[in-house]
């Protein structure tokens, strides 16, 4: 890394941080910002052509902007598999055997293969209803389908999900 590019990042750096850092905060909350904010500046000190870059705040920005969308849908992918307590009931305890922790994991594990195996339609209809708590009715304005629909899928949905952890 060249001089010149090196103290460009720390002179932006300590121009930006804070504004960038209230951004990150309002977006993921400030336990995450921390990290997003040095994962921006990393980013861009890794970029190959930050000394052509005509507007380095904004090419923060961006950068940060992107960090927060990537952080929002790994949150729903983490929430959505980790929500399968719901499904699977409740772990087993510190203290229980190791056989039946096993069988939770492969039947948590034969879980998220039939979601993933559903057609996309349904696997949609289902993650709404049972990961983002969904009524009906409004999965089905959502999706622009009747509420018939929206049964139709879940029930698809259930039935192989109950087959998969049996």
């Amino acid at each position: 890394m060249s001089e010149k590019k090196s103290h460009l990042i720390h002179e932006l750096f300590v121009r930006n941080r804070h504004a960038l850092t209230a951004y990150l905060a309002r977006r993921v909350g400030s336990e995450a910002a921390h990290d997003l904010l040095q994962e921006t500046f990393v980013r861009a000190l890794r970029h190959d052509r930050f000394d052509d870059v005509a507007d380095p705040p904004a090419f923060l920005q961006r950068i940060a902007s992107n960090l927060t969308r990537d952080f929002g849908r790994r949150r729903r992918t983490e929430a959505k598999y980790l929500s399968f307590d719901r499904i699977l009931g409740d772990p087993p305890s510190w203290d229980a055997p190791q056989d039946e922790i096993a069988d939770r994991d492969r039947r948590a594990q034969r879980l998220a293969a039939a979601i993933e195996a559903l057609p996309p339609r349904c696997r949609e209809v289902f993650e709404l209803c049972a990961f983002e708590d969904m009524p009906f009715p409004d999965v089905a304005r959502r999706l622009g389908v009747t509420e018939r629909m929206v049964r139709q899928h879940m029930r698809i949905a259930m039935q192989r999900c109950w087959a998969a952890i049996r």
